[in-house]
């Protein structure tokens, strides 16, 4: 099969979808990589390193998509792409489709197969392509939140670490995933208190054991989420419903009562946010303010970090991006876990939770959700 990678086009996005090493991967299984010329440059991989692993170096992103049979990408398809997109090929990415009804009948129209990422499932019900962007977004959202809270960039000027007999910023992360364990992991070895809201009695168990007391946990119900975001000095929004839109656990009536120029961390914004009062913002236009509440809602948290989150990337989609390179679409009917990453074929929403979002009908492809 004709792999295509073509360079991002959203707006500070510097990631890439395939490594010089994952294309070499590619060729040794027989297959043909064309990449776009510079796709890699700005995570560190410069055209020469994907000639030297065998790739095929392509001037222009028509060229990749024209003769391609799998686009490999990170982040979703942007208007002038899905125009690319044409029946019978398949692009594997992240889509974050309940939030972006534009998006998803773009896809729709292309009458392509489009596998996100995010849906992908493994054996013990986690999401093995989202963990590894969830780890690197945890991260910065507790760098980004220290950065938000100086008073230079609107923040009220408190020191997220304090100092000596002054105490340390609270961090309220709502949700205790894998974005919410390493924001809170980041936190924690910051020196931050720390309170983490969650639903699951285990993970909170989970949680005190890794962090040996040192966060707070506490279930979430809607009186706790409220006592928290009020006391805290940062809210991390870390919650995530595969393939649906995320809750508004943050009501615009609570930015009033909250500490001014305290700060909210959306990483849960490609789904749509979990503040209501959020909307995505960008690396170069990071936050904005409503009611002396600062936002940093940036859709693409790991695109500050292109280097590390490619090769994260890379090594966790690599072995599902073979299988659909050796076998097609076939490869979804062999592995149920792969098959849960179809959101649309054909012109059909093909995953339960995307369809309900949208409001579209589902269509059940290979009769293999929930097995």
């Amino acid at each position: 099969m004709r792999i295509g990678v073509p360079r991002e086009i959203k707006p500070d996005e510097h990631r890439v979808g395939l490594t010089p090493t994952a294309a070499r991967e590619y060729v040794v299984h027989g297959h043909q990589v064309v990449v776009e010329t510079g796709a890699g440059a700005d995570a560190g991989y410069p055209d020469e390193a994907y000639r030297r692993a065998g790739a095929t170096l392509e001037a222009s992103a028509e060229a990749v998509f024209a003769t391609a049979g799998l686009i490999v990408k990170v982040k979703e398809p942007q208007a002038q792409e899905w125009a690319r997109l044409k029946p019978g090929q398949i692009l594997f990415t992240y889509l974050h489709l309940a939030p972006d009804p534009a998006q998803a009948q773009g896809l729709l129209d292309s009458g392509c197969a489009a596998i996100a990422y995010e849906t992908v499932t493994d054996a013990r019900g986690g999401l093995p392509l989202l963990a590894p962007m969830s780890e690197v977004a945890g991260r910065i959202a507790v760098f980004s939140a220290g950065e938000t809270l100086l008073k230079h960039n609107g923040g009220m000027g408190l020191l997220l670490c304090g100092v000596p007999g002054v105490p340390p910023a609270r961090i309220c992360v709502l949700g205790g995933g894998v974005v919410g364990m390493n924001a809170a992991r980041m936190a924690a070895g910051l020196g931050a208190e720390v309170v983490v809201v969650e639903r699951s009695i285990p993970r909170m168990r989970e949680l005190d054991d890794m962090f040996m007391g040192r966060i707070l946990t506490r279930y979430s119900t809607l009186d706790a989420v409220e006592e928290e975001v009020l006391k805290a000095d940062v809210v991390i929004g870390a919650v995530l419903t595969a393939g649906a839109a995320a809750p508004k656990l943050v009501r615009r009536e609570h930015l009033a009562r909250m500490k001014t120029g305290s700060v909210l961390v959306d990483v849960s914004i490609d789904q749509g946010g979990c503040f209501e009062t959020s909307r995505p913002t960008t690396h170069a236009d990071p936050t904005y303010v409503v009611d002396g509440v600062v936002h940093y809602c940036v859709a693409n948290m790991p695109g500050a970090a292109p280097r590390t989150a490619s090769e994260a990337l890379g090594h966790a989609t690599l072995p599902f991006g073979l299988a659909l390179a050796d076998h097609g679409l076939e490869a979804l009917r062999a592995d149920p876990h792969l098959a849960r990453g179809l959101n649309v074929l054909a012109g059909d929403i093909t995953h339960p939770a995307v369809a309900e979002a949208l409001g579209k009908p589902f269509v059940d492809a290979y009769g293999a959700w929930g097995r």
